[in-house]
């Protein structure tokens, strides 16, 4: 018994337990179905395949503000696994256990306590349900940016343990390391900037406090500047190579939300207004997991209350943290950085127009440690009651991912706009059709091509021209690989396919008839198939295709 309890006390069997846990849920998510393959983990598929037959993609297909190493990191899983959406899966469960781990040894370099970094990291394994989406799904990215963004910050946290160890600037490792990561992360996934600008404040401030109290050879510490830089060039490599050929305009407008910024159409100071009403109203609910980002409907609602409650705490607790004299307190700065570096850039760039919540991912790694810290205080004032908040979290969070899960469809979806939300479960049925027809190529909107293309092993070519919203807009950034389009145009036998959208269809008919074409329908779930017509008819040639508004 007294092993047991002892054992209990061991803050890394709390971390060993949280690593368990993680594991097991996301078995579970993945194994049941749970989580539909929608079309941006399909193209994060595509680009690894491509890369084992030779193709060196430098971002994703069609964005570049996100980097193509999630793509290379599912070509080695396919290498080793075969070409499987749950090792797609599995490269982001990996991913996510590096970032639990990582938040441990976080917590403990900011609040000098191992207990808090492993509570934290408890409360990381059974997160809320935007988390879970997007460290068990892939959308090219968000794994690495958490994971990054953790090495950033314990890089930044061994050079101050190194200043109040008297060997300031210290070894260039860190500098070096610190800056590679930061590099590394603005290629991989532009959201690594919420940490790594934090991160450079964070040294510039160190510099700054040991110039005033012990100053240090200025040739040491531009030293130590250049290293962090040097290692940022290497890291962003892949980034400033693309640049140099492409020119950095275009990647400068991606990496700042440009292509968002034409859907608002409004000055900016109202659009600000308008990020800071969405941060408010969708993003602050879906941060704290009281709701899923792609539906109003509230989760576990016996529990949210208190939930809310909590973080509302949590909050004042930060505050308190930041004004208190404490040996760590510039090192819990910089995790309130994380925090204010994410709100500054949703309400100030175009990402603030996206609602959903998914560029506050960030922000489960110092909520989470702050909550733990919080509650490590309270244990050693109440006792063992204090764990009766973690017990609350992991309840709640369990409790809302499942029900979130058990409304299939759409399922624990990546896909948050309603008329785009397709059931994948007829998938193999669409494909077993089609290929019965020998019809091989034609023309889909964004969410059924990929998928399509992926899960045929690219025996099925149908590239997005047509449009999904009800009111047929489209942008021709939906399709996304040329090559596709080459086989399409040459083809002399379409089809199309389009997902809950009537009025589309009956627009097909009507012009089908006016060129004097005849065709077949079916319908299989959610898709609509077109076949059989008697010549091919490409989508211009029936106003379609082009990017157009309402």
């Amino acid at each position: 018994m007294k092993k047991i309890i002892n054992l209990a006390r061991n803050p890394f069997s709390w971390l060993a337990l949280a690593l368990l846990l993680a594991v097991g849920w996301k078995t579970w998510l993945v194994a049941g179905g749970w989580i539909p393959f929608n079309a941006d983990e399909a193209i994060v598929a595509l680009m690894a395949r491509h890369i084992l037959n030779g193709a060196r993609p430098t971002f994703f297909y069609g964005q570049a503000y996100m980097g193509s190493l999630d793509a290379l990191l599912v070509a080695l899983a396919f290498k080793i696994l075969g070409e499987q959406v749950w090792a797609i899966r599995l490269v982001q469960v990996l991913l996510y256990l590096g970032v639990i781990a990582s938040t441990a040894w976080l917590g403990k370099k900011s609040f000098n306590n191992w207990r808090v970094g492993a509570l934290g990291a408890l409360l990381l394994a059974i997160p809320t349900v935007n988390v879970t989406l997007y460290t068990t799904a892939s959308l090219g990215g968000y794994g690495e940016a958490l994971l990054f963004g953790n090495i950033i910050l314990l890089c930044a946290l061994q050079i101050d343990d190194q200043r109040r160890a008297g060997k300031f600037p210290g070894s260039l490792y860190w500098w070096a390391l610190c800056g590679l990561f930061s590099g590394l992360g603005l290629w991989a996934f532009g959201l690594t900037l919420v940490y790594s600008l934090p991160a450079v404040v964070f040294l510039v401030l160190l510099s700054w406090r040991q110039q005033k109290k012990e100053p240090v050879p200025r040739v040491r510490l531009a030293t130590a500047f250049i290293a962090l830089g040097l290692g940022a060039l290497v890291g962003a490599a892949p980034w400033w190579l693309f640049a140099l050929q492409h020119g950095f305009q275009a990647l400068l407008v991606e990496l700042t939300g440009g292509a968002i910024a034409g859907v608002e159409g409004l000055p900016w100071i109202f659009q600000v207004f308008r990020h800071i009403a969405n941060l408010l109203m969708f993003g602050s609910t879906v941060m704290f997991g009281l709701r899923p980002p792609w539906d109003v409907n509230w989760l576990a609602l016996p529990l949210l209350p208190f939930v809310l409650m909590f973080w509302m705490v949590v909050f004042v607790f930060i505050v308190r943290c930041l004004h208190r004299d404490s040996p760590a307190r510039l090192a819990q700065a910089l995790l309130a950085g994380i925090i204010l570096a994410l709100i500054a850039g949703f309400v100030l760039t175009p990402f603030g127009a996206d609602p959903s919540g998914r560029y506050f991912l960030p922000m489960a790694i110092p909520l989470s440690l702050f909550a733990a810290a919080m509650i490590v205080e309270l244990h050693a004032k109440i006792g063992h009651w204090a764990l009766g908040l973690v017990v609350l979290l992991l309840v709640y969070y369990l409790w809302g991912t499942v029900q979130s899960a058990l409304r299939f469809p759409p399922g624990v979806t990546t896909q948050f706009y309603g008329p785009a939300q397709v059931d994948h479960r007829y998938d193999q049925a669409l494909i077993d059709f089609l290929r019965q027809k020998a019809e091989t190529r034609g023309y889909g909107n964004y969410w059924v091509a990929y998928p399509l293309a992926f899960l045929s092993a690219e025996d099925l070519i149908f590239v997005p021209r047509l449009p999904y919203h009800p009111d047929f807009r489209y942008t021709e950034r939906d399709d996304r690989y040329m090559p596709y389009d080459d086989l399409v145009s040459q083809a002399q036998r379409v089809a199309y396919i389009t997902t809950n959208h009537p009025a589309l269809d009956e627009y097909l008919r009507l012009n089908f008839k006016k060129l004097g074409v005849t065709s077949q329908e079916i319908q299989i779930g959610d898709y609509h198939v077109f076949y059989a017509l008697s010549q091919p008819v490409r989508p211009v040639e029936i106003g379609l295709g082009t990017t157009t508004s309402p």
